[in-house]
């Protein structure tokens, strides 16, 4: 068996890869795929308007063809519609000539599908039986029932799946302007024993468009350690809340916050992780309802940077749970606290996810192999005709 896969995207002008985790993850499940035996070849359909992914993808490195979704008819057995939405018909006519079809569902689900409604916000509303087989990861995992109702066919949870790739090229790119990703101790032999290291400069990335991943808890962590202790945080950052710096509920809890008062805040547009930490942060407190698995997890713990999450399922960092910001202020005090002296271990324990996490790990690989045979031997796809 010889399988050719299609894998949708969404181009558009101005394109970056660091513009959302989607775009690397459809570079990281092609990849992935390419490593099964039994994959001819990985075909990228387009659904935007440029052609070309953004400028980071090296498209002929990667054994990678983009397409139109007309040129994938005869060019693909199994579709996976990931990075951008397909036409229902064109679907149909897929299934109707025994290709199959994936959805590999990176989004939360069910903020999905209540939030626009809720929230008036715009949607492009699709049929829900348009699939063979619905991939979720373990984030989503409560979502499965729900899933399998709505688009009445199974569910299967499969990895998460990063790799450096991107922030390493990155990273080259902040060095050659002089500047430096990864967490610098900010201790060393010649400060006295009761001195206190210089407060961290806390960076806050969550993308603010939605309640899953929102910077109102992170905010009021870096309150709370301040409060107990004002040397601790020397600056915070919260990154995305240019388009809703003049809301009255953001403009009533900032000015309600002594960091604030203090003039230790500061509210900015969006930017790549790398540059940011490079130049303004040492640290970075997040949040997320719904969401524990989240492409800013490995980037921080790349760097080795303080990383103060709720995240049950990341085994590295500095954990608290739930909604509790008071316990996510202790837990950045202790950061501020051990996290120099701590460093190799710190270290070692993030290796191990993001070990756990690169998609040529063979335990990922093996996953991928199982469930991409399931879906073409049970519905006996048919195979490159």
């Amino acid at each position: 068996m010889a399988i050719r896969i299609g894998i949708t995207v969404v181009t558009h002008q101005g394109q970056n890869i660091w513009q959302n985790g989607l775009g690397q993850n459809v570079v990281f499940l092609a990849e992935a795929l390419q490593k099964l035996p039994f994959v001819e070849t990985i075909s990228l359909i387009d659904v935007g308007d440029q052609n070309a992914l953004p400028p980071q993808v090296d498209m002929a490195a990667k054994g990678l063809r983009i397409m139109r979704t007309q040129d994938a008819t005869d060019a693909v057995d199994v579709v996976f519609e990931m990075g951008g939405t397909l036409d229902t018909q064109w679907l149909d006519l897929m299934r109707a000539r025994g290709k199959k079809v994936v959805f590999y569902c990176c989004g939360q689900p069910y903020v999905g599908l209540v939030e626009p409604p809720v929230f008036e916000k715009p949607v492009h509303t699709i049929r829900p039986d348009r699939y063979d087989e619905i991939w979720l990861m373990h984030k989503d995992r409560l979502s499965i029932p729900m899933m399998r109702t709505l688009h009445r066919c199974d569910v299967h949870l499969i990895p998460f799946i990063w790799h450096p790739q991107f922030l390493e090229n990155r990273i080259a790119e902040v060095n050659e302007h002089g500047l430096q990703f990864g967490y610098q101790p900010r201790t060393d032999a010649s400060m006295k024993r009761d001195q206190k290291p210089q407060g961290f400069r806390v960076g806050i990335f969550e993308p603010n468009i939605s309640v899953v991943k929102a910077s109102s808890i992170p905010m009021l962590i870096c309150e709370e350690a301040y409060r107990a202790d004002q040397s601790s945080v020397s600056a915070m950052h919260a990154l995305n809340t240019l388009h809703m710096k003049d809301h009255p509920t953001l403009v009533h809890l900032a000015n309600s916050l002594d960091v604030v008062k203090a003039g230790k805040a500061t509210f900015h547009g969006r930017h790549d992780i790398a540059g940011f930490m490079a130049q303004f942060a040492d640290a970075v407190v997040s949040h997320q309802w719904g969401n524990d698995q989240n492409y800013l997890y490995p980037d921080a713990l790349y760097g080795g940077y303080p990383l103060i999450h709720n995240s049950p399922w990341l085994d590295a960092g500095y954990y608290y749970p739930n909604f509790d910001a008071q316990e996510g202020g202790r837990q950045l005090l202790r950061a501020t606290r051990e996290h120099d002296a701590s460093l190799a271990d710190y270290r070692a324990r993030a290796q191990r996810v993001i070990d756990s996490v690169n998609p040529f790990n063979q335990a990922n690989l093996d996953i991928f192999a199982d469930r991409l045979l399931h879906v073409c031997n049970n519905g006996e796809a048919k195979v490159g005709v």
